[in-house]
């Protein structure tokens, strides 16, 4: 349920939202004054604020004008009992998500706590969606070989299910791409994508990433916060790089699979997460396992469903429509009219020793965007994406 902060010089109104908002079930904390409420505003985690208007030292404007400063964007909700328009007015808009007057009517709160906790879910999902569309804008699964129809069919085929999907294949191949497309294809399209680099993450932080903290878990852990599985439920949590994991948050891991159960660092109780599994790896697992570096039985987990992915050297007779693909997204983004290549730098480009796969061909098609003429030729590809041909 929501966590619900209620800043109120007024005990008698402290304890009456209380007791209301606990017998729904709400959990509930309290502040005395404005700058109380606006310091633990500020170092934790709350849903919804309530926050009364008229109070000494700070009134709720002011706690509302700190929020605005701090980028806390949680839903504040002002109370009064010397409301009128003027004062609604002008608390939303200095971005109160609503006013009520005192009397406090039980309906009303619980009505504008249910339309705050629809706004907090759309802010989430928003961060996530613009995130996504920066990242992905312009992107797809390019390709015609066997290898990329067989992967497209077995997408189409597995995301409609919430089976957990491990994806194989070098750096640069595309792994994410097709985790994004499993996801997209789902019944879950419409929740977040969480996205965990694993091999990114200290050893030490990759629990308090996975599975959250609560606060005074440990030095730096100043309020408490969610981890990518709470935050992907109801959606699909990408783990990539899923190799590079630790030993102790494999164990973690384990359990959260088998049981649809965590618990945040620092924690005692148990959070019941729902959130499809899709990992990726670069690493063969087989070896991880038979040198004690990957737990077998979560490997079984995972890999419910493998897909492996090729390296672009394995598909060279898609470089040509990559490279043109690339080409369109890359001068859309730098505001260039669009340039092409000519048959012989296609074939330049399809004899490269594509070590970094994918990733490295989109890399150079923007430098020859950059350096090369109107019409890429084969030898701007050799001067500046192929120096290792020059000899």
């Amino acid at each position: 349920m929501a966590k619900i902060l209620i800043v109120d010089d007024e005990r008698a109104i402290r304890r009456a939202m209380r007791e209301i908002l606990e017998f729904e079930e709400f959990e509930v904390d309290e502040a005395e004054n404005g700058k109380q409420g606006l310091e633990k505003a500020k170092s934790d985690n709350y849903d919804i604020i309530f926050c009364d208007i008229k109070m000494p030292e700070m009134d709720g404007m002011e706690v509302l004008e700190g929020l605005q400063k701090a980028k806390v964007d949680t839903p504040v909700i002002m109370i009064s009992g010397h409301g009128n328009i003027e004062t609604a007015v002008q608390a939303i808009k200095k971005g109160a998500f609503d006013f009520i007057e005192k009397p406090l009517d039980l309906n009303r709160i619980l009505v504008t706590i249910r339309n705050a906790n629809d706004k907090t879910v759309l802010i989430e999902e928003r961060k996530v969606l613009k995130k996504t569309v920066k990242k992905f804008k312009g992107s797809s699964i390019i390709g015609e070989t066997e290898e990329i129809h067989q992967i497209k069919e077995m997408i189409e085929k597995v995301a409609p299910s919430d089976a957990r999907v491990l994806i194989t294949g070098e750096n640069g191949t595309g792994k994410e791409l097709v985790a994004r497309s499993l996801h997209d294809l789902s019944e879950r399209k419409e929740k977040p994508f969480i996205e965990v680099n694993c091999a990114a993450i200290p050893a030490e932080l990759i629990e308090s990433e996975l599975f959250g903290h609560e606060k005074g878990a440990f030095t730096s852990a100043v309020k408490m916060k969610k981890g990518k599985f709470e935050l992907a439920s109801g959606g699909t949590l990408f783990l990539d790089e899923i190799g590079d994991m630790s030993s102790s948050a494999q164990a973690k891991v384990l359990r959260a699979l088998q049981e649809n159960l965590i618990q945040r660092v620092g924690g005692e109780k148990d959070i019941k997460v729902n959130a499809r599994i899709v990992a990726a790896t670069n690493k063969n697992l087989r070896n991880e396992i038979t040198e004690g570096n990957f737990r077998e039985d979560l490997y079984h987990r995972l890999a419910v469903i493998l897909i492996h992915v090729p390296s672009l050297n394995d598909r060279r007779d898609d470089i040509p429509l990559l490279a043109n693909h690339f080409m369109s997204m890359v001068c859309n983004e730098h505001g260039v009219a669009k340039k092409s290549f000519d048959d012989k730098a296609l074939e330049e480009l399809q004899k490269t020793d594509w070590t970094g796969n994918i990733r490295e061909l989109r890399n150079i098609v923007e430098r020859l965007i950059i350096l090369g003429g109107d019409i890429i030729s084969a030898e701007e590809v050799k001067m500046f994406a192929n120096p290792r041909k020059e000899d």
